[in-house]
């Protein structure tokens, strides 16, 4: 267990990544689509609240874009660092996997608390949260190996 705590907290953080490549590779792409996403809700005028996701704006669209802009903000900060740990602080990856892993049920959590009123089918994120949950305990997993850097004793 300790083990486990010192790879999601290490105690240096540097680029010294001893996970699994595949792991890695998934951490940027993963970082590269929040990017995306997050720069939707930014710049897009409505947030993608209505365009993307459905909702009817017809009803308070004002707040709901003001929301979705600030949401797309907060993404899009956080989308920075996932791209700042990828390449500069790799040694954080299993903390972000698990972050992602909190995140990704958290957004499940609030969906299924708090449904939305929608003009279409669900929202694109709301379908991506059933992708993410499986990679983010799989990546999460493999960011723990430690064996791709140490030498084997014969």
């Amino acid at each position: 267990m300790n083990k486990i705590l010192n790879n999601i907290l290490p105690k240096t953080v540097n680029n010294d990544y001893k996970g699994s490549k595949i792991s890695l590779w998934i951490f940027v792409i993963l970082a590269i689509a929040s990017t995306v996403r997050s720069s939707i809700h930014f710049f897009a005028p409505d947030g993608g609240s209505g365009s993307i996701a459905g909702l009817d704006l017809s009803k308070g669209g004002e707040n709901i874009i003001f929301a979705f802009g600030l949401w797309g903000l907060s993404q899009l900060l956080y989308a920075f660092i996932q791209i700042l740990v990828a390449f500069k602080y790799r040694a954080l990856i299993p903390l972000f996997y698990l972050l992602l892993l909190l995140e990704t049920l958290g957004r499940m959590a609030v969906g299924a608390m708090k449904p939305p009123v929608l003009l279409h089918g669900a929202p694109l994120g709301g379908i991506a949260n059933y992708v993410l949950l499986p990679i983010s305990i799989i990546m999460f997993f493999l960011s723990l190996n430690n064996n791709r850097h140490e030498k084997k004793n014969d």
